[in-house]
């Protein structure tokens, strides 16, 4: 499958990317690129890995011309690049629609014309009945590689997207920030204790997108069944991991963009995915694209499925959550006392 094959990662310095390089680049794959705009980043995971089939280059989604360069001889992309944080999409929207949308295009436009063979998108649950700037720009985001893959049907060029919640330890997420708050001796800052999110850790996002690799089609959605857990749960298995059960706790309300739980599958998709086990395949909508029939002819059934959120999942207890904790470099390194990078 990789023998003697190029991939390259957009947005490859983060969480995603250093994930996926631990797990290939002893394989038997010819060559990874990463391709990003932070050289500090760059250099950084130079010296870390100093493996010589890993090359780097600099560029920005957002522009067709440094992602055409990179992508020369190139067989496989993984599209990682994104804005994602909640609070900086939603002061500066237009920045996650160049971005998550508009740089989306870009890099699917530039695979096609260089003869990329498998691409796929990584997506997030805030795509879903979406209430954030970051949330309607990856649900966008989707359209658009769904759109592309309408046209690939005769193409070298497949492309298929993953779908996935919160990535536990990942860069910006709750779990170091709890953790720094423990080891500074601050309270824990909760927006709100009953809020749910889907638990996954890195590991588990690369499998996805492997998943998603070898069993995709054309305009395909994947998304992986997963466990839940509320703020609270988080929060006293953290305190409990460190030893401070009675650490304290400081309510400060939702921020911007923020729902009090995530679905990973709409009600509609839910009507139309294939179960597959330890995931969930959305087809794409293949109906004619003919305007007078688009208002015509409609669905004439009305679903009674309901979404796939982090209320109705699976939820994990304390003593559960602890266990997948414990699974994290980034906490096992804290509770030696060692403050890492999450992105290492």
């Amino acid at each position: 499958m990789f023998n003697d094959k190029c991939l390259l990662i957009t947005g490859g310095t983060g969480s995603f990317g250093n994930a996926v390089l631990d797990r290939f680049l002893d394989s038997d794959l010819k060559e990874i690129r990463i391709f990003s705009r932070d050289e500090k980043k760059q250099n950084d995971m130079r010296l870390r890995y100093a493996h010589p089939k890993l090359k780097f280059y600099l560029g920005d989604v957002r522009d067709y011309q440094s992602l055409h360069g990179a992508m020369q001889g190139v067989d496989y992309v993984f599209h990682a690049a994104a804005l994602k944080q909640v609070p900086s999409c939603e002061f500066y929207p237009m920045e996650a629609v160049k971005t998550n949308v508009l740089g989306t295009e870009a890099m699917l436009a530039a695979a096609q014309a260089c003869g990329v063979s498998r691409v796929i998108c990584l997506s997030t649950d805030k795509a879903v009945y979406p209430v954030s700037a970051m949330g309607i720009s990856k649900a966008l985001m989707e359209k658009v590689a769904i759109a592309k893959a309408r046209t690939l049907e005769n193409s070298a060029t497949v492309v298929c997207t993953t779908r996935y919640g919160n990535v536990m330890a990942s860069r910006g997420s709750v779990i170091p920030l709890f953790v720094e708050q423990i080891l500074g001796g601050k309270p824990l800052t909760l927006t709100d204790p009953l809020m749910t999110r889907f638990m996954m850790t890195l590991e588990e996002a690369v499998e996805l997108v492997m998943y998603a690799f070898t069993h995709g089609r054309n305009g395909d959605i994947f998304v992986q069944k997963a466990p839940a857990a509320s703020l609270g749960t988080l929060a006293k298995a953290l305190c409990e991991l460190f030893k401070v059960p009675s650490h304290p706790l400081k309510i400060i309300g939702t921020r911007h963009g923020e729902k009090r739980s995530e679905a990973l599958l709409s009600r509609e998709e839910m009507a139309l995915a294939e179960d597959l086990g330890g995931y969930y395949r959305i087809p794409p909508d293949t109906r004619d694209l003919n305007y007078a029939k688009f208002f015509e002819d409609g669905e004439t059934t009305i679903t009674t499925a309901h979404d796939y959120n982090s209320d109705n999942t699976e939820q994990l207890t304390v003593e559960q959550t602890k266990v997948l904790l414990l699974r994290l470099p980034f906490v096992q390194a804290a509770l030696k006392g060692q403050l890492q990078d999450p992105e290492q």
